[in-house]
């Protein structure tokens, strides 16, 4: 299987350390509040990460993390605690914020057929982890103290620069007037932040340093290497997260072990909403409520996601919602046909054809997870077996690439059950009427199965049903 490589710039082959076992890390949701398509999009996308390397024969152990404290406003340590804010903002504590959307996420997760992570671990449940880990890089000589707490000296990790390919001497001279002037560098980041004297926080703990709490990046290497040992094979988030959150992960994680953090990188892409990006100041933070408000169902946004390619910046619309929808409604009708075995009209067999789409499918995925492709080449096998009439064998590898498609993209097309024997019935009886040109009693039955949700297509070999 390929993956396209952050650091690198390119697409290699993944090589795990311990195979078959590969060990994966997703950054996870900061729950503060109702989660938007941005933040799913990516999810769906690492489970097709996922999905795939399970295919390939590897066996994934699966860490996503939580983040129920420390992630601040602004990912330059400013402003206040967003368990905090969002805890203003309802009226409640920050533990009741944080549980009531993490556990929404987890939910969320259900709902949108993702995978379940082997480890979903809260940030709050670690803290003794993440207090070693500050202490070990304390002893490396990598931390100072300031007013407000324990920083990170990005100055004594010369390579803190290169996994972004930033241009630290620009920062440097471009730093705004409000920069913490306490800091050493513009890039030194919190590892543990005091808490305020005049109040006390609802999340705060005692360490050797003093009463406070963990920073953002620390929870990440700490709950990592907990789970999944030093050097991960593979860690992904979403490319926001390059500059700042991921590059300070490596830096705090091989400062404390000397060793890499992550054999490979995979980021997800920006999505836009309406050629937008998403804000909440812009009112397009879209959920999944409104997704099933307006009448789609979060399989049809599944498809959506999988139509571009996790590394383009991908763009939401209703427009492109509703031609998901149809996509999906087409795939459902072939789908369908498996319970509609026919007289074949020649020695055609589709069931080859069947377990070779199959084979296409997945060595399409193991190219970088390249989604679109993969929909592409299920659309032109359908589109070609629509028109056919299918014998039991050709149904019997029609499941299997059904079962294919569920198991490597997540969408369940096997989930729809058959029509009743009386409407098997009726449509037996149109088709007497047709045959005696008794065109009336024809409509008047088709028009009843309409009623019922069910359309017929004629064919040289019979009538064949979908749902409407």
């Amino acid at each position: 299987m390929k993956l396209y490589n952050t650091p690198t710039r390119q697409v290699e082959e993944i090589q795990p350390l311990h195979p078959p076992t590969v060990t994966v890390y997703t950054c996870g949701p900061t729950v503060y509040d109702y989660l938007h398509i941005g933040n799913w999009f990516t999810y769906i996308r690492e489970d097709i990460l996922i999905r795939t390397l399970k295919a390939s024969g590897l066996q994934p152990k699966w860490v996503m993390n939580i983040t129920d404290v420390g992630h601040l406003v602004s990912d330059a340590d400013e402003g206040e605690d967003k368990l905090e804010k969002g805890a203003r903002r309802e009226g409640k504590t920050a533990w009741d914020i944080a549980k009531f959307y993490a556990d929404y996420f987890e939910k969320g997760l259900e709902r949108l057929n993702i995978l379940q992570p082997d480890f979903l671990p809260r940030a709050t449940d670690h803290i003794p982890e993440q207090i070693a880990l500050i202490q070990k890089l304390e002893e490396k000589g990598f931390t100072y103290k300031t007013s407000d707490g324990i920083y990170y000296d990005t100055s004594k990790f010369p390579k803190y620069a290169n996994f972004a390919r930033l241009d630290l001497d620009e920062q440097q001279a471009g730093k705004r007037v409000e920069f913490n002037k306490e800091k050493r560098n513009v890039g030194d980041f919190a590892l543990w932040k005091f808490s305020p004297a005049d109040h006390q926080r609802d999340m705060e703990w005692d360490s050797p340093w003093g009463n406070g709490f963990p920073g953002w990046h620390i929870e990440c290497s700490a709950m990592s290497m907990k789970y999944l040992g030093e050097t991960l094979d593979i860690h992904a988030g979403g490319i926001d997260h390059v500059p700042v959150h991921h590059t300070n992960e490596i830096a705090q994680s091989e400062a404390a072990t000397g060793k890499p953090f992550a054999n490979y990188w995979m980021h997800t892409n920006h999505i836009t909403v309406e050629g937008e990006k998403i804000s909440k100041s812009l009112g397009n933070g879209i959920t999944l409520e409104d997704i099933e408000a307006k009448g789609y169902s979060l399989e049809v946004l599944r498809l959506h996601v999988l139509e571009s390619h996790y590394r383009s910046q991908s763009k939401f619309s209703w427009e492109s919602l509703e031609a998901a929808k149809n996509r999906l409604q087409h795939w459902q009708e072939v789908a369908d046909r498996r319970f509609q075995p026919q007289t074949p009209g020649g020695d055609v067999t589709i069931e080859a054809g069947a377990s070779k789409a199959a084979l296409d499918l997945l060595n399409t995925l193991q190219n970088d997870l390249d989604t679109p492709s993969a929909l592409s080449r299920i659309d032109n096998f359908f589109s070609a077996i629509e028109v056919m009439s299918l014998t039991d064998a050709d149904l019997k590898g029609l499941v299997n690439l059904l079962e294919s498609i569920r198991d490597y993209l997540g969408v369940n097309l096997l989930r729809s059950q058959d029509i009743s024997d009386e409407q098997k019935g009726q449509i037996n009886k149109r088709e007497e009427a047709r045959a005696n040109k008794d065109w009336a009693k024809s409509d008047e039955l088709r028009d009843n199965l309409a009623e019922q949700g069910i359309g017929l297509r004629d064919t040289p070999n019979g009538a064949l049903w979908f749902r409407l």
